[in-house]
């Protein structure tokens, strides 16, 4: 079982990752839990303890959730959103929204949502300026050379061939 200090760091290394979805980058339940799930993770015999883990990684600050991958609830960690905010522009608003998990007095879980740009700090945006559009196609290479993030209909044939060039060194 995965402790959330490592979690964080299977985060960073991916970058990109979707929490429970099946899809093109690793699932952070199935990390946390050391081996495959079948099914909802809610059954799975650790499931509290991976509640727990995902709990805490919210609480980080180094991670956004969104649903960037295949409109699945995606985390991306926070030295990818200056890419990410200089990519904006190939990315729906949905893709790019800020999920917030709060829990209501009735315990229930609900789902508050930020528009980006809205939970984009100062200091990201000023990184973000900072990066030429082919830098910011590099950083996030690793997660689209496993099929990563859909982007929007604006996909260059640059960022395909970055894409590519990152397949081949792999």
């Amino acid at each position: 079982m995965m402790s959330t200090d490592a979690a964080l760091a299977f985060i960073e290394a991916h970058g990109v990752v979707l929490v429970a979805a099946r899809g093109p980058v690793p699932r952070l339940v199935e990390a946390i839990a050391g081996e495959p799930i079948k099914g909802s993770w809610w059954a799975h015999p650790a499931s509290r303890r991976i509640f727990a883990v995902l709990r805490a990684l919210e609480e980080s600050g180094e991670l956004l959730l969104c649903r960037l991958v295949a409109r699945k609830v995606t985390v991306v960690h926070r030295r990818l959103w200056p890419a990410l905010v200089r990519l904006a522009h190939r990315f729906t608003p949905q893709q790019l929204a800020q999920i917030k998990q709060e829990h209501a007095a009735s315990g229930k879980h609900v789902n508050r949502i930020v528009a980006f740009p809205h939970w984009v700090p100062a200091s990201v945006r000023a990184a973000a300026r900072q990066l030429s559009e082919a830098e910011a196609e590099r950083a996030l290479a690793a997660a689209l050379a496993r099929g990563g993030p859909r982007m929007a209909a604006k996909r260059t044939p640059r960022l395909r061939a970055v894409a590519a060039a990152s397949r081949k060194r792999v």
